[in-house]
């Protein structure tokens, strides 16, 4: 069942949502060759708390950590561990917290020191897939239009779209429904409605669309080893049109 939300609990998110960006905005300013992916972790966890706001993620199904750091040909769900970025990786950085029983979740993807211009249109087109998609999520239309306006676009540089992992709905839950698939069909899917808060988040690929998890649980990787992008937003649906709950403010601390 999908949950609406009132305006109240909009604000509520989107309270969580800016801490979110704001973090996330911390730690594209301290990603540089040298630093450890245990050490981000250590730093996202201690911004979630100094903002009196609780880590989604830790715990969440057992997950170990604080944040998703996910390593050139990592999709998403990368557990940090003591890797050491390098110039030309590029880094995805998925983190979610809790603040007064409400989510907010969001994504980036970072170059780390020089990267190629290979890596740097790929996330520069994952970027502007999530704004297409959001600039589609407005009221009466469908899930499929957010859905094909990403993968018509990600397509149309000769990239893929992750199936095997999709966005959702978003409040009380960290994950709620309906999910929000990266790829679909014009006027398909559930028709949105005011109320609605979705986490959309384009995962795209270089090479094909296939990937495999690992050993470990969560660790999801392209099959052909190809890079990989990732960004998210939380977003609400008003009357207004779409509302982007997880913009930094840089009046918090």
């Amino acid at each position: 069942m999908i949950y609406l939300k009132s305006d109240a609990e909009i604000e509520k998110i989107q309270n969580a949502g800016r801490i979110v960006g704001n973090a996330l905005q911390e730690l594209k300013r301290i990603i540089e060759p040298g630093i450890s992916l245990l050490e981000i972790d250590k730093i996202a966890e201690d911004f979630a708390y100094k903002n009196k706001a609780k880590p989604a993620f830790k715990g969440y199904h057992s997950y170990p950590a604080s944040i998703c750091l996910s390593v050139n040909n990592v999709v998403v769900h990368g557990i940090p561990n003591n890797y050491v970025l390098k110039s030309g990786d590029i880094l995805g950085l998925d983190y979610g917290i809790e603040l007064e029983g409400y989510f907010g979740d969001s994504a980036i993807t970072v170059p780390v020191g020089d990267v190629s211009p290979e890596s740097l249109q790929l996330i520069e087109v994952t970027r502007r897939s999530l704004e297409i998609g959001i600039e589609n999520a407005t009221m009466g239309s469908r899930i499929g239009d957010i859905s094909y306006s990403i993968q018509h676009y990600v397509e149309s540089f000769s990239y893929s779209v992750v199936r095997n992992f999709v966005g959702h709905g978003i409040g009380k839950k960290l994950h709620e429904e309906p999910p929000v698939p990266n790829y679909g069909l014009k006027g398909k899917g559930i028709k949105l409605e005011r109320g609605m808060v979705l986490a959309l988040e384009p995962m795209v690929n270089a090479g094909g669309p296939e990937t495999l998890v690992l050993a470990d649980g969560w660790t999801a990787v392209t099959k052909d080893g190809s890079l990989s992008a990732h960004f998210e937003h939380t977003v609400a649906i008003t009357k207004n049109g779409p509302r982007i709950l997880t913009h930094p403010d840089l009046s918090l601390s």
